[in-house]
């Protein structure tokens, strides 16, 4: 990825987290916190992902996004210094669940190498 790409993603994680935390008046999409944000080479597409303070609402939410998209790209448009702002899709980022699920996995094996350590003494 270029450092372009790279600038104007970290843009548009900056302003949407201020977006979404000061002036977005959702109740679903103020709890939001951007994780990452992946910009196609051509600046037609953007993939945000963000995690939720209360994951119950995850599907809420995804359509709170969906429906404010509009008006979060003409925010966008206003702070962002390019031509035209990347459609934007938004994804639900597991990768924190998923480190979690590895991290068990590997104290859970651990813990088995100990347990087989003191049943060989």
């Amino acid at each position: 990825m270029s450092i372009k790409i790279e600038r104007i993603a970290s843009a548009i994680t900056k302003e949407l987290s201020y977006i979404f935390a000061n002036e977005v008046k959702d109740e679903h999409i103020k709890n939001i916190v951007i994780t990452d944000c992946k910009v196609t080479n051509d600046l037609s597409f953007a993939k945000v992902y963000f995690r939720l303070l209360d994951d119950s609402k995850k599907t809420e939410t995804l359509k709170s996004l969906e429906h404010a998209s509009g008006y979060i790209r003409k925010e966008l448009a206003e702070r962002i210094d390019i031509r035209h702002i990347p459609e934007l899709t938004f994804v639900y980022d597991d990768s924190i669940d998923y480190g979690i699920k590895i991290e068990n996995i590997l104290e859970e094996i651990h813990k088995e190498e100990r347990e087989d350590e003191d049943e060989e003494r």
